[in-house]
């Protein structure tokens, strides 16, 4: 197929149906870089990965914005920080009502496809958001929430993560209840960053359809953070979606060495949960001086002296592409969609590098023999279908309505 051909497949698909990505991080850049500002969005931001012109240039069609809280904080202060989160995206999508429209259900999403917009979904990242409160999940249900991934980097009393020791074995009871209640309410149950025990236990409960908003394939790249192939075939069973991610050291095994040799010879930079700006403070203000304290800043600068003497392995779209077939291989292609992870990581793999990169990856597949059928499932029609049955399996649901 030549590249004119790909692009006019990708056309047509795009044209058709809404790119729907799984997982973004700008809630959490806006905060730390710019005190939660979201003026500027309509033009090109170097400093950040998504900007509406990329967006539209990258034809997305629909974006789960994440709420993102770092796992560190527990209790109300978590509670606290998502709902700050949460406003953030709500005040976005109120500056730039031409661009952007709320959506939970997949109805919402095509209304704001064909009227022109994005639709904006919101997702929540970690169970330490709800603060062990059922009464909290179903508050951010009502604000638009619209999946939770159990774990972030560090176990929740109720769950296991990937990347922490080992504590419950998978779910506690109170973990089984969690996830009862999210189906119950209609709230995907996101499974990325999970252990694969609790990404079975959850399976082993789970009356819906579940998701992987940004996770990748373990046989690819052996990360903690993809999904095995006993856990992607399980996924087919279950009716849910593995929405395939950009992130360097989760889809190349020699950028997954390279940072782990990073992390030993620099340590890690630690997280550093910058504060919102206060009644009558000027958000330029309070981002400079969380700039100052964030030891990220600190560990940028001493990477990039190691990185003069370590080169970074070249990650292109060849790499992504690795990990979307065999997806489909092992899953099928009615469970597989994209999560970029854009703005929650320093770089993106060559021809990705930007929320403006979704056409080149949708062509590299043309390139490759996908149909138009299997293209707009991987970009979209998978997730609304995902959508469709967690609304069908509800009893209540909890969705804002306009």
């Amino acid at each position: 197929m030549t590249a004119t051909d790909a692009r006019r497949v990708v056309d047509e698909v795009l044209a058709g149906t809404p790119l729907i990505d799984g997982h973004n991080d700008l809630a959490y850049a806006l905060r730390t870089t710019v005190g939660y500002a979201v003026d500027g969005l309509d033009t090109h931001r170097p400093a950040l990965h998504t900007d509406i012109p990329r967006l539209r240039a990258g034809r997305v069609g629909g974006q789960f914005w994440s709420v993102f809280v770092p796992s560190t904080l527990s209790g109300a202060e978590a509670v606290l920080g998502t709902v700050e989160q949460v406003d953030a995206v709500h005040r976005l999508i109120a500056r730039y009502p031409e661009t952007f429209a709320l959506a939970c259900t997949a109805e919402e999403v095509l209304a704001a496809f064909r009227g022109g917009r994005i639709a904006a979904l919101l997702g929540a990242e970690g169970g330490h958001s709800i603060g062990r409160s059922l009464g909290a999940l179903r508050m951010l249900a009502r604000l638009g929430v619209r999946y939770m991934t159990l774990t972030h980097n560090d176990n929740v009393d109720w769950a296991d993560s990937a990347t922490d020791t080992p504590a419950v074995g998978g779910l506690t009871d109170e973990g089984r209840a969690v996830v009862a209640e999210m189906n119950r309410i209609g709230m995907l149950v996101d499974l990325s960053h999970t252990a694969e025990t609790t990404q079975h236990a959850a399976l082993d409960v789970a009356t819906s359809p579940v998701i992987f908003s940004h996770s990748s394939c373990r046989a690819v790249c052996d990360h903690p953070r993809n999904a095995t192939d006993a856990v992607l075939e399980r996924l087919a069973t279950n009716g849910g979606v593995l929405q395939v991610t950009f992130v360097p050291k989760f889809v190349s095994p020699a950028a997954a060495r390279w940072t782990e040799e990073a992390h030993e010879a620099l340590g890690g930079s630690g997280w550093h949960w910058a504060r919102a700006p206060r009644a009558g403070e000027a958000p330029a203000a309070v981002a400079a001086e969380n700039v100052a304290a964030d030891p990220e800043v600190v560990w940028a600068q001493r990477l990039v002296a190691w990185e003069a003497e370590h080169p970074r392995p070249r990650v292109g779209i060849a790499d992504v592409v690795a990990h979307v077939e065999h997806a489909r291989e092992v899953a099928g292609v009615g469970h597989i969609g994209l999560g970029g992870d854009y703005d929650g990581v320093d770089r993106l793999p060559d021809g990705l590098e930007d929320v403006s990169g979704y056409p080149r990856l949708l062509e590299a597949l043309a390139d490759r023999g996908w149909s138009g059928a299997d293209l707009a499932a991987l970009a979209g029609g998978n997730v609304l279908r995902v959508l469709r049955d967690a609304d069908d399996a509800a009893t209540e649901t909890m969705w804002p309505r306009g």
